[in-house]
């Protein structure tokens, strides 16, 4: 019998038939996909912060305790020395973080000891990797030399600051012996080496003494016999020229003094 063809009624009621639901099968296969994905997720993670973990604390015991990056007493370097200051006094200092992992050092307070060093005015230290420091100095160089006023005898050898960095017999070649009073007043002495500082090097070269009983007196002798009344530290670029002008100036000539105390009006004395 041949098949009856679908009417307009069964098309109508096919729309309202409901879709089939899934099946309880797969609904659980898909729980059992989403748990399995959390696990693996899960292990992952665990994964990744154990290995960072030994990684942090391999580079810590690199960093802080191993002997790849210690501090080498033979890679130190000293530089800036001077002729005042002794360097294996300086690796005398040193000497105690000899083996400690450069990133560990305390750069800081190794230079504070540096600074303790007989005639260092200045540190700076710099780690040299993997296993040295660099080391530079600025050294407290003498510019005078001051007579002793106690029993020993001999002079003091002063910087630039006034601060002594070394004691001799006799002034070495090429420092002024620098007469002051003795007592608490600094001033003598800081206005003479203030003026000294500022001489220009032509001029600096000739002086072998100089003296002062006040800040305001300050006296020069130079090589020659001449002496040079200078007065203050003030305006000692101006005096310091027309000391030079006038030394070469024929009217000047065999004059044993020059005062430049008043540098506009300055005053030549046979």
């Amino acid at each position: 019998m041949p098949e009856r063809a679908p009417t307009a009624a069964d098309r109508a009621l096919e729309r309202f038939v409901p879709a089939p639901r899934p099946t309880v099968l797969a609904s659980a296969e898909r729980f059992a996909e989403r748990a399995r994905l959390r696990r693996r997720l899960t292990r992952r993670r665990v994964a990744w912060a154990t290995a960072g973990v030994v990684l942090a604390g391999a580079l810590g015991w690199v960093t802080f305790a191993s002997p790849l990056l210690a501090l080498d007493l033979g890679e130190v370097e000293v530089a800036g020395e001077g002729t005042v200051v002794d360097p294996a006094d300086v690796l005398a200092v040193v000497e105690p973080y000899a083996g400690t992992p450069l990133p560990a050092l305390d750069a800081v307070g190794l230079r504070r000891e540096i600074l303790d060093v007989p005639g260092v005015r200045a540190a700076e230290v710099t780690r040299d990797w993997p296993h040295g420091l660099r080391i530079s100095l600025v050294s407290r160089e003498p510019v005078a030399a001051v007579p002793a006023a106690d029993a020993d005898g001999g002079v003091l050898l002063l910087d630039a600051e006034g601060v002594q960095v070394g004691r001799a017999a006799e002034a070495p070649a090429g420092l002024p012996v620098v007469v002051v009073p003795v007592g608490d007043d600094a001033r003598p002495l800081s206005a003479v080496l203030a003026v000294l500082q500022a001489l220009p090097p032509e001029l600096a070269d000739l002086v072998v003494g100089a003296s002062a009983a006040s800040e305001d007196t300050v006296s020069l002798e130079l090589a020659d016999g001449q002496r040079v009344e200078w007065g203050s530290a003030d305006e000692s670029a101006l005096k310091a020229r027309v000391v030079l002008t006038l030394r070469a100036a024929p009217a000047a000539a065999g004059a044993a003094v020059i005062d430049v105390s008043a540098p506009t009006m300055p005053i030549t004395r046979t």
